[in-house]
């Protein structure tokens, strides 16, 4: 399979220290193992001995769930740089992390995990200020551009909306086993975590709300509404889109509200991480040009996109969307350096101003509408 470099290799590099675990998150099959490896081979010669485990492996959990200063010891033996795939599957690996670094002070630690459930959780509070955090998406419109020219990215733009940009789909240039492979993918992955590690009772009801949400992209979600529409408490609709935040299938954006009672910032929005699987959980791989949704999948496309690019570059911002009761909205605000940038998301090129109440409310923010001609710059 073709290469694609990943943006996510120079932060590893830049990251990585003794005394510190670096975590790296991403969904299955996304290329965090890849990107481990392709940074070992990176590696001068003999500058360092790298032990690589699985979290999956009942005798390495034996050893990495012991608490056993001795027991670490051992199984780490002289080796520089610990990688744990698979960290999850680790009980309480925080902790023993830590007693790794506290006793080997000269050690590096990667830890790569596919969810975050109990992860995040396990490593968070004893390993304070003693990690560092990356993510990893499918692939990012900026890494493919290294190896497509402009016309090509033009070209495959469609596929990138139906198909999305996992690397395995990337580099098939045959659409039905694209689409076998994003079904398998939904069905043998998608939920593996969350059916294993919190034992969820109702599995078919994670389908229906994932199904509910994918076609809710740009709108926002009720709970309750959700609730009533399945037959479900709201707390457990609430766990279940948690979790399925939590193994990187979806993500929120909040409403942004400052000045205006108009404002709404109440329910969220979500979206989701790519393209393809979001269709694989409708069963829609039909052409742009035969669908009702192209809004939305390009709406969804550029925000992910734009939340890889804001990651890989380490730009910290924090992002919304602004919508008022009165239906005047922005897809998505962006707020650094003390500054508000609006961007207005067309599928189709027309003239669009700014909301008056926008622009009355936060005279100071920019506003800039994102189509098929400009959205490369917002994206690469």
């Amino acid at each position: 399979m073709t290469y694609i470099p990943q943006h996510q290799l120079e932060n590893l590099r830049r990251y990585l220290e003794s005394g510190k675990v670096l975590v790296l998150y991403g969904a299955r099959r996304v290329g965090k193992t890849t990107l481990i490896q392709r940074f070992l081979e990176t590696l001068p010669p003999g500058s360092e001995k790298v032990l690589f485990v699985n979290g999956d492996d009942i005798v390495v959990r034996q050893f990495l769930e012991s608490q056993s200063i001795q027991k670490l010891r051992d199984f780490v033996g002289d080796h520089t740089l610990l990688v744990v795939d698979e960290a999850q599957y680790v009980q309480q690996i925080g902790l023993n992390l830590k007693l790794l670094i506290d006793n080997l002070p000269a050690l590096k630690i990667i830890a790569t995990g596919s969810s975050s459930l109990n992860l995040a959780k396990d490593i968070g509070e004893p390993l304070t200020g003693r990690k560092y955090t990356l993510r990893l998406f499918p692939l990012a419109q900026m890494e493919i551009s290294q190896i497509e020219k402009v016309h090509e990215s033009e070209a495959n733009l469609e596929a990138r909306l139906i198909y999305g940009s996992y690397p395995e789909v990337v580099t098939t240039p045959d659409n039905f086993k694209r689409q076998a492979y994003l079904r398998e993918l939904v069905s043998a992955y998608l939920y593996k975590d969350i059916l294993e590690l919190e034992g969820i009772r109702y599995a078919q009801k994670l389908v229906q709300i994932l199904q509910l949400l994918a076609h809710q992209i740009g709108r926002e979600v009720s709970f309750n509404e959700l609730a009533t529409q399945l037959g479900m408490s709201k707390n457990t609709v609430e766990r279940y889109i948690d979790l399925l935040e939590k193994v990187f299938v979806i993500y929120r954006r909040n409403g942004f509200s400052r000045n205006l009672r108009k404002e709404i910032s109440k329910n969220p929005r979500y979206y989701f991480y790519d393209n393809g699987i979001r269709n694989a959980v409708i069963g829609n791989f039909t052409p742009l040009n035969l669908r009702n949704d192209v809004g939305e999948l390009w709406e969804n496309y550029l925000i992910t996109e734009r939340m890889k690019k804001n990651e890989y570059e380490q730009r910290f911002r924090n992002s919304f969307f602004w919508r008022t009761y009165d239906r005047k909205e922005i897809d998505l605000v962006e707020e650094h350096g003390g500054k508000l940038f609006g961007y207005e998301i067309k599928w189709q090129l027309r003239k669009t101003r700014a909301p008056r109440d926008w622009k009355n409310a936060y005279p100071g923010a920019t506003f800039l509408v994102i189509h098929r001609e400009n959205y490369r710059e917002f994206i690469i």
